[in-house]
């Protein structure tokens, strides 16, 4: 039987999250020993583990079959894969940055300027479509100590929460693009791993959309089932049950956790009491 091989970062900020999102899918699979590559022991994929800046090669390559990466990385590699689902985790941005004490007034500040990054693809690409002529450094790592050592008047680089930049004694002035990671393929996989990949794919959505919503139970007074169904429809539509208490019912419902807080405080105000919001391990739909 075929097995899929993935490659997932070795190292660094994605790799602990993409091997989570495997184990918790079920895969299970022998970890660590610096091993460069194991196999699942209950699902026929092998994991290869890469620096992230080479996954998309190898994944053109065939060398692997799939890959967790992230879409910046995939973006600059100009690679010819395809991106099979957004996984929703390792979020960042691609942005310009400059002095904290530049007086910055728009994108024209970088015109005829030089600007260091790690990621000239995209970078020249941003500054093409906008028209603007700039001189791009191209470095590897330490991109943020550029413009204090003269290298350069601006960077662009990875951002999460910024406080590289503040130390640094920078300011971030615009956004270039935004990046998560990323579930990457190559183009034209047999027949077997695409179904092997199809069956991956059911997992990590089940896993996924678990993460996105809640369970929730809640007791109502009878007369006001219909108020509340109308604030919090289920999937399809919320399970009641009657309670021992007469003239009362629970209902059992899933709500979305960006919606969560909003939707507690309307079932307050309509009369829903003994609230119970319990995370949910898998979703299926």
């Amino acid at each position: 039987m075929s097995k899929l091989k993935i490659a997932v970062q070795k190292s660094g900020r994605l790799s602990e999250k993409s091997l989570q999102l495997l184990e918790e899918c079920g895969i299970k699979f022998p970890n660590g020993g610096g091993k460069l590559i194991t196999e699942a022991t209950n699902f026929p994929v092998q994991i290869l583990f890469l620096r992230d800046d080479d996954i998309p090669q190898y994944v053109e390559q065939k060398v692997a079959d799939i890959g967790i990466v992230g879409e910046n990385v995939l973006i600059e590699s100009t690679k010819k894969i395809n991106i099979v689902e957004k996984l929703g985790f390792s979020s960042c941005r691609l942005s310009l940055a400059v002095p904290k004490e530049a007086e910055y007034q728009g994108l024209e500040f970088f015109k005829n300027k030089r600007i260091a990054t790690s990621y000239p693809n995209i970078l020249s690409e941003y500054f093409q479509d906008q028209k603007i002529a700039v001189s791009i450094e191209v470095i590897s790592g330490s991109v943020e100590i550029a413009p204090g050592i003269g290298l350069s008047d601006g960077i662009c680089d990875i951002v999460s929460s910024g406080s590289t930049l503040l130390s640094n004694g920078l300011k971030e002035v615009e956004k270039v693009l935004d990046s998560q990671a990323v579930l990457v393929a190559s183009e034209d996989l047999d027949l077997e791993k695409q179904q092997i990949l199809q069956k991956l794919l059911f997992r990590i959505q089940s896993v996924r959309k678990a993460k996105e919503n809640k369970y929730i139970l809640l007791n109502v007074p009878n007369p006001k089932l219909d108020k509340i169904k109308a604030i919090l429809p289920g999937m399809n539509s919320p399970t009641i049950l009657p309670l021992a208490k007469e003239g009362w019912s629970s209902l059992h419902s899933v709500i979305s956790e960006d919606k969560f807080w909003d939707v507690i405080d309307e079932l307050k105000v309509a009369g829903a009491e003994g609230i119970l919001v319990v995370p949910i391990e898998k979703m299926i739909i």
